[in-house]
């Protein structure tokens, strides 16, 4: 499932110096933020898919659909080398893949319980949690305190929060958080690891066998069904292929921790994307509560940055 710098292109000219060409520093600054917002649109978007093909297959089912067709696309893409790779750059991969089918598949009984608004407010908790785990800073303690905040109103509120949701949805929820925050963490070894997209591929592939034998047990010979099939691509190109060719584009003119405050977006986006095709509404204190967890990953992600920053410049 990527230390900003603290200075734009305006400031670091000098200050009598006009400014020739702002449309075009726009336009590149535009341009990756576009790439990722994009990114979490389809993935959202192909949740929400997820869940109307769950009554055919289940929510393990739509697991091993979507991870084994990614898998499948990526390895004809990439056509990743499979030698020259010693045992901790294989135990890194089968990781990387473990914890791509723990987060998916978590997620996925997360949805199929749910709404995926909340869901995803809850999964980013995650991630929240490592960066504060790795920046060690009073500040990030207090951004963590405001999403439990938000996590706190949502549990509260009966009817439209967890309060009135599945407590099974809400921890899987929570584990798929936790996976996800593993996922980054092996994501990046494997980046170091093995050249362009060939760790996804061969990590995809590691997640689909591990998926499959769930899948089948829950939906069987219903996986094989041609518009089963056709549905089950359309979610993995909106959920996996899409996304990542898009965050992977954009990570090479956006700085990492830009990127991690856009994803920080996602919740807003599964939100979104549950009241538009699956008519899952919010309430106001739902929303509040899912922009204080927002906010919360966003200050979190700045902060660490600012300090990356301070260093650099020290």
């Amino acid at each position: 499932m990527p230390a900003p710098s603290s200075s734009s292109p305006t400031t670091a000219a000098p200050v009598s110096a006009p400014a020739p060409t702002p449309a075009p520093a726009r336009s590149s600054r535009f341009g990756p933020v576009a790439l990722v917002v994009s990114a979490g649109v389809s993935v959202q978007f192909g949740a929400a898919l997820a869940v109307m093909v769950m009554p055919r297959v289940g929510a393990a089912g739509v697991v091993t659909l979507r991870l084994a067709a990614a898998a499948l696309v990526l390895l004809l893409v990439c056509r990743p080398k499979v030698r020259g790779y010693g045992r901790s750059d294989w135990g890194t991969i089968v990781a990387f893949g473990v914890a791509m089918a723990g987060m998916n598949g978590l997620f996925y009984q997360s949805i199929d319980r749910i709404p995926l608004g909340p869901a995803v407010t809850l999964e980013v908790l995650g991630p929240l949690a490592l960066s504060v785990i790795v920046s060690r800073r009073l500040v990030n303690l207090l951004w963590a305190a405001l999403a439990l905040t938000g996590v706190a109103l949502l549990a509260g509120h009966g009817g439209g929060g967890l309060g009135g949701l599945d407590p099974l949805g809400a921890g899987f929820a929570v584990g798929a958080g936790a996976m996800w925050a593993a996922y980054i963490v092996f994501s990046a070894r494997t980046g170091r690891r093995f050249p362009q997209a060939d760790g996804l591929a061969l990590a995809m592939a590691v997640a689909a066998v591990i998926s499959l034998p769930l899948g089948v047990a829950e939906a069987g010979s219903d996986l094989l069904t041609p518009s089963t099939l056709a549905l089950g691509l359309g979610v993995a190109l909106l959920s996996s292929v899409l996304p990542y060719t898009l965050e992977l584009l954009a990570l090479r003119r956006l700085p990492a921790p830009t990127f991690a405050i856009l994803m920080s977006l996602e919740p807003a986006i599964a939100a979104t994307a549950g009241f538009l095709i699956l008519s899952q509404a919010m309430s106001a204190l739902d929303a509040l509560a899912i922009a204080l967890v927002i906010a919360a990953s966003m200050g979190a992600v700045r902060s660490q940055g600012e300090r990356k920053a301070k260093r650099g410049r020290g």
